[in-house]
């Protein structure tokens, strides 16, 4: 330090006796040490002063001796001594860290580094000065240059992705300098292009292509692969950016064998006692990342499908099986390799098939799948790990009817042959009535996933049996969820799980709906939970599902039970609860945190125990059919009777039938214009194709054009050989303007053809836009007929009542006349 202050005061000169100048004074003589200085000794003294003044007053620094330090690297790019000074002054200046040299001042913000590199961008110049400090090869200032880039852009990422972008040359400059032989600087490049390529799909599509899948599998090899440093991790957070949500390097990658070189990184090695080093599982959690950004069901599904099926082959799906079967592995890889496997197997029948013959080293051994559903019903595991066979599950599952075929055939009484050992069916039910409320909501949604779109098994998993305790006689598993359903010590999270699993039971499937409202107490117990009025929000939830289950029992209900027809639940549902109150609980599922949380993917992730309330499937299937449900009560009057044309009067059918006859030639006059416009669209498509061609053709032609020209012009100048006669050149010239008048006509013929053409493409553009215009008004007069529709219906309803007050008023008064008429003869007699 006291070095530094000798330095400093050497460049200032001396102070007065008793006179300690401020922070700012001391930059402000630098600064204008910087600006006023003729020797470069000089300036480059008082750039040697800013940097050391940089970490401590680094607001007075970068206020004052911005504009200073760019003009030094202006004009002073010779000498690297004093343009490294500069480079390092300005990363102090703007990154985000906090020195501890000025942890005591309170004018340092916490964004000041940001502000300072608001300020230096402002000048798109600047950056692409600093961006040909990169060519310099001397190590302090390209090493600085690379460290002011990668600061520059974690402060202002999408600002400097532009201007990167639009510099000659920037994004390979950068990649060139991974093939720098000095580890430093590479290494650094490293982190600056896992910076730039944040967010960015232009910038990794041209990193993509300059090769840089190469060149980090090699950096990967020289650094150890899986064993290695932190190197290979920053390769592998790269290679990550390269290839999350970007089809176009997904498909590079996979048709330049990468995934290939991929498969052998997974391979343990036999000494996995010795444990798993903190920068071993880091690397490894990456690689199991990188493979899932390939198969990730957010992916394009051919891009998917093509890497599912070269996982397979290059045997990375096999080394992923080995390695969830192996012993010793930490619990967070297990769950990521676990993630890893679902997506490589989601939707693959061979690699599905592949997983289900992978057998567990155990005595006896067991199928991988059955080990991995004995921890998720396994209360002591960590939530994660249980999440992620759950997720496996699914995907085992996934579009594959002969694999959800065989698990339920597990589930009913000819597949117990072998009492002694434990199947999947077995597993699901144990976890389903577990005193584990987790176990019961995993369970539940692990069977649900056997039945998605797959009415047959709902069908067969109705003849599932199960003997409870105490020797009474099987119920079925239906009978079994229902009422444990209604158990009042059952957690709320195991009847949701139970609900979800109903739901989808029920849906398309007549025979469970008639099984349900069968089960005795169940009609009854959902009408209770629909008439409580609980303020919980997890009540709100549990009751909008009750009343998303009693809409399935209405929807696809086939009336085939007395006094539990569609008519008699949706009387039931309009006295006791009200359709509107009915309406308003179903709608309050996607009002639930937990609907938007599930409706995002189908991976199941949870913080606590107490996120895990819905899931993808069941989110789905109520998207699709709560509206449906809705429409369906609301249609139903006081008294049960579904509200259609039967029940009105004669004239008002008459009218009805009449405004829907006009919408229906209304709504077909639409169909054909809708057709006619896709027509003029496809004709219009044609047109500027063949527009394009007749271009094309006429540029050749032009250029052949050119090309005669000057073969004549060359012929009128050559002198010919001697023995060459004058009559065969003539020929020649005869028959180059020949071919170049030709030329001429075909052009001359081209332009009018494409003239034509454009003549054309704006005559179907107006007839399209006419049509547009027709179908717009087509599509007002049809909304005014409905409006219309309503008043008629509205007016019709009126003179109905209006008719019967009238009819009402003149039997009173027939009655009262012939009373008077019988009061007469009776006076008569008297008199």
């Amino acid at each position: 330090m006291e070095f530094l202050k000798s330095g400093i005061k050497t460049v200032l000169g001396g102070t007065e006796p008793g006179q300690q100048p401020s922070a700012a004074e001391t930059v402000e003589k630098l600064v204008d040490r910087v600006y006023s200085s003729t020797l470069l000794e000089d300036r480059r003294d008082a750039c040697r002063a800013l940097k050391a003044l940089s970490r401590k007053y680094r607001i007075e620094v970068g206020a004052q001796g911005m504009p200073p330090l760019v003009q030094v690297l202006q004009n002073d790019g010779q000498d690297t001594e004093i343009i490294s000074y500069a480079l390092d002054t300005l990363c102090n200046i703007v990154t985000s860290e906090e020195f501890e040299e000025e942890a005591d001042n309170p004018t340092v913000s916490v964004n000041v580094g940001g502000q300072f590199t608001e300020m230096f961008i402002k000048t798109p110049e600047n950056v692409t000065m600093i961006m040909g400090y990169l060519d310099e090869y001397d190590f302090r200032v390209r090493r600085a240059a690379i460290q002011l880039i990668t600061l520059l852009i974690s402060n202002k990422t999408r600002e400097l992705q532009d201007l990167i972008l639009v510099s000659p040359m920037g994004v390979s400059k950068l990649m060139d300098l991974l093939t720098d032989s000095r580890e430093v600087i590479r290494n650094d490049v490293l982190l600056l292009l896992i910076e730039l390529t944040k967010g960015n799909s232009n910038i990794q599509k041209i990193v993509a292509f300059e090769n840089a899948f190469d060149r980090l599998f090699e950096i990967i090899r020289e650094e150890g692969c899986s064993d290695g440093g932190i190197v290979v991790e920053d390769c592998l957070i790269l290679l990550l950016n390269l290839l999350k949500n970007n089809s176009s390097n997904q498909q590079f990658f996979k048709e330049g064998s990468y995934i290939q070189r991929l498969a052998p990184m997974f391979v343990l090695a036999e000494e996995v006692e010795a444990g798993w080093s903190p920068q071993k599982m880091s690397n490894f959690h990456c690689l199991l990342q990188v493979v899932r950004a390939l198969v990730t069901p957010s992916n394009q599904q051919q891009v998917v499908t093509a890497c599912q099926r070269v996982m397979q082959k290059s045997q990375l799906l096999n080394a992923l099986c080995e390695i969830l079967m192996s012993s010793g592995v930490p619990a967070d890889i297990l769950t990521e390799t676990i993630n890893a496997v679902a997506e490589v197997i989601r939707g693959d029948r061979d690699n599905q098939c592949e997983l289900s013959r992978v057998m567990a080293p155990s005595n006896p051994p067991r199928p991988a799948i059955v080990v991995l559903l004995m921890s998720m019903i396994n209360e002591k595991q960590l939530l994660a790990l249980r999440c992620a066979v759950l997720y496996c599950f699914e995907c085992f599952l996934y579009r594959n009817a002969d694999i959800q075929r065989a698990v339920v055939q597990t589930l009913l009484p000819s597949s117990a042959s072998d009492v002694s050992s434990l199947s999947t069916g077995q597993l699901l039910c144990t976890g389903l009535f577990s005193s584990d409320a987790l176990a019961n909501w995993f369970s539940s949604v692990a069977i649900m996933h056997t039945l998605v779109e797959n009415v047959a098994l709902k069908e067969e998993l109705l003849r599932v049996l199960l003997a409870p305790t105490g020797g009474q006689r099987p119920n079925t598993l239906l009978e079994m969820c229902t009422n444990l359903m209604q158990r009042e010590r059952t957690r709320l999270q195991s009847k949701v799980g139970l609900l979800m699993l109903l739901s989808v039971w029920l849906a398309h499937c007549p025979g469970a709906v008639k099984a349900l409202l069968e089960t005795q107490g169940t009609t009854v117990y959902l009408t209770a939970q629909l008439c409580s009025n609980e303020h919980d929000e997890r009540e709100f939830l549990f009751q909008g599902m009750c009343a998303f289950l009693m809409g399935l029992c209405i929807q696809f209900n086939d009336n085939s039970l007395p006094n539990q027809r569609r008519e008699d639940i949706s009387q039931l549902i309009i006295k006791r609860i009200g359709q509107e109150t009915f309406c308003n609980k179903l709608g309050e599922v996607s009002r639930h945190e937990a609907y938007s949380r599930a409706c995002k993917q189908a991976q199941i992730r949870a913080k606590c125990a107490g996120e895990l309330l819905l899931d993808y499937e069941y989110c789905k299937l109520y998207k699709g059919l709560e509206a449906l449900i809705a429409k369906l009560v609301s249609g139903f009057d006081v008294d049960g009777i579904e509200l259609t044309e039967l029940t009105l009067s004669s004239e008002a059918s008459a009218l009805v039938s009449q405004y829907k006859g006009i919408i229906r030639g209304m709504d077909a006059q639409i169909q054909t214009l809708q057709q006619s416009v896709k027509e003029l669209d496809q004709e219009n498509v044609e047109l500027r194709e063949k527009l394009r061609e007749e271009q094309s053709v006429r540029a050749q032609l032009s250029d052949q054009n050119t090309l005669l020209k000057a073969q004549l012009g060359a012929t009128g100048q050559t002198s010919f050989p001697r023995q060459e006669t004058s009559q065969d050149r003539e020929e020649e010239l005869n028959t180059a303007r020949y071919q170049a008048n030709m030329y001429f006509a075909e052009n001359i013929r081209l332009t009018k053809e494409m003239e034509m053409l454009r003549q054309h493409l704006a005559s179907e553009k107006q007839r399209a836009d006419a049509a547009q215009e027709s179908l717009l008004v087509t599509q007002k007069d049809q909304e005014d007929l409905l409006e219309l529709l309503a008043d008629q219906e509205l007016k019709l309803a009126s003179f109905e009542k209006n008719t019967t007050s009238k009819s009402t008023e003149n039997q009173s008064q027939t009655h009262s006349e012939t009373a008077l008429l019988e009061g007469v003869p009776s006076e008569t007699a008297s008199r």
